[in-house]
């Protein structure tokens, strides 16, 4: 059954054109800052000679590339659907952000070998001041990159900046470390603590990794929606008294787009126009509450049973909530 626009009066959010401008400034953004913090902090290593600060330094020259990945991965979700991608181009940035976490894991055992190596060597780091300079300056240019981001991730839901910025907040946390790092070592005669803390921040790298990837398997993998939001559809259904028995609800999220998918019964001896004009009334306001959704009802004789021996099918969504209002 076709789906009807939202209703005018809905809070509709930023439309595609408008969500595609956002995502790829926050992406173009993302690039820029890690440009200049590549050269600053290629300068910062040649200058102190510091493992941390290595480690710093891969870390943004993986965020360069990933923002690249950013880039495309927004560019191409935000394309319409097509004739061979007819649910639309959404899971492109999960991809994105799949890809990432590779770059970021790898970036991880990379600075690990590097710490465990100049544990063994017991090598020295140099020019303090201008690491620490170096990193005071990067910390400044992640806040407002983050500021923006998080201001695209409100307005467009994207998983991809989303995941973006995951990385730039650990960034913050990396920079802060290469300056304790360099302090302790040169100021305060800790030789250890270069190299413990380029540990510290392997193990930091992968831990948001892991926790990044979370997301973009949920939305590869079509994984349903949280109990909490499925159960606030559920309610706002059951606010149609022409309805009964919802049952074999199917949601999943791709991109910045929702899909939801379920039976419900109506009279056997309901016309056909009759039925078309209470599902049109429920997909109108379903989607005043949902604007980013596309549904599809299917309607079934009250009585029908499609897989008796399926809960996953024939469990009534109605049943498990409170009295129906």
């Amino acid at each position: 059954m076709s789906q009807p626009d939202a209703p005018a009066a809905a809070p509709p959010g930023p439309d595609a054109k408008a969500r595609a401008r956002l995502t790829r400034s926050a992406a173009f953004a993302s690039i820029a800052v890690a440009l200049l913090l590549a050269g600053l902090k290629t300068w910062a290593v040649w200058r102190t000679s510091s493992t941390a600060m290595l480690g710093s330094l891969a870390d943004t020259a993986l965020d360069l590339v990933a923002s690249v990945a950013t880039l495309v991965g927004v560019w191409i979700a935000a394309r319409p659907a097509d004739e061979e991608h007819r649910f639309g181009h959404g899971k492109a940035e999960a991809l994105a952000a799949i890809f990432q976490v590779l770059l970021i894991a790898v970036s991880a055992f990379g600075i690990a070998a590097r710490a465990a190596g100049q544990l063994a060597r017991g090598q020295e780091t140099a020019a303090a001041t201008d690491g620490i300079v170096v990193s005071a300056l990067a910390i400044v240019a992640t806040f407002a990159l983050i500021g923006w981001q998080r201001h695209v991730i409100r307005q467009t839901g994207s998983v991809a900046i989303a995941t973006d910025n995951v990385h730039y907040q650990s960034d913050l946390l990396l920079n802060l470390a290469v300056i304790a790092a360099l302090a302790l070592d040169q100021y305060l005669g800790f030789g250890m603590a270069d190299p413990l803390f380029g540990l510290a921040i392997a193990g930091w790298l992968l831990f948001g990794a892991w926790r990044a990837s979370s997301e973009a398997v949920n939305h590869l993998m079509d994984r349903e929606w949280p109990e909490e939001e499925r159960r606030r559809f559920v309610e706002l259904a059951s606010r149609h008294p022409e309805l009964s028995n919802l049952h074999d609800l199917r949601t999943r999220t791709s991109g910045d787009r929702d899909f939801v998918q379920f039976h419900v019964d109506l009279p056997a001896a309901m016309t056909v126009a009759e039925a078309h004009d209470i599902i049109e009334r429920v997909e109108a306001d379903l989607l005043r509450h949902f604007p980013r959704m596309e549904l599809l009802i299917h309607i079934d004789p009250e009585g029908h049973i499609d897989m008796p021996d399926n809960p996953l099918v024939e469990n009534d969504e109605f049943a498990r909530l409170e009295p129906r209002r």
